[in-house]
C-alpha cells in the first residue's frame, strides 16, 4: 500500500463528503457556485488519486482525460462518457459567466456528478 494512494483516496473522500454537504444546502445562486468550486476540487482530487492508483499498477498516465479513459479501461470507472463529461464541465466551469449555464452545469453535479464520483470513491476505497 502506498501512502500517497491512502492520503489522495483519504483527501478525495473528504472533498465528497463536502460536495454532497454542499449539494444538500444550497438554495441560492452563491451557494450553488460554491458547489461548482467543490466539484471543481473534488474531480482534481479524483483523477489525481486515479492516477497514483494507476502508476502503482505499472500503467502511466500524463492528464485527467488519459487518466479517466484508463482508469476506464482497468475498470475503476464505470461510466466512460459520464466520466469525460464531467472533465468538460470542470474545464468550461473556470470560464462560465452565464447564469442559466451555471445552473445546468449545478444540476448535472446534483443529478449525475456526485452519484458517479461516488462509484469511483467505492472502487478505489478497498484499493488503500
Amino acid at each position: 500500500m502506498n501512502d500517497d494512494l491512502q492520503v489522495a483516496v483519504i483527501n478525495f473522500k473528504k472533498a465528497l463528503l463536502s460536495l454532497e454537504q454542499g449539494i444538500k444546502d444550497a438554495k441560492g445562486e452563491l451557494e450553488k457556485d460554491g458547489v461548482i468550486q467543490r466539484f471543481e476540487f473534488t474531480f482534481e482530487l479524483m483523477w489525481k488519486a486515479l492516477k497514483i492508483f494507476l502508476f502503482e499498477e505499472g500503467i502511466e498516465c500524463k492528464s485527467p482525460r488519459d487518466c479517466l479513459i484508463k482508469a476506464f479501461k482497468y475498470g475503476i470507472i464505470q461510466n466512460e462518457q459520464i466520466v469525460l463529461d464531467m472533465l468538460n464541465d470542470r474545464n468550461n466551469s473556470t470560464h462560465i459567466y452565464n447564469k442559466e449555464e451555471s445552473e445546468e452545469i449545478f444540476q448535472r453535479i446534483k443529478k449525475i456528478y456526485l452519484h458517479e464520483l461516488k462509484k469511483i470513491f467505492k472502487e478505489l476505497k478497498p484499493k488503500i
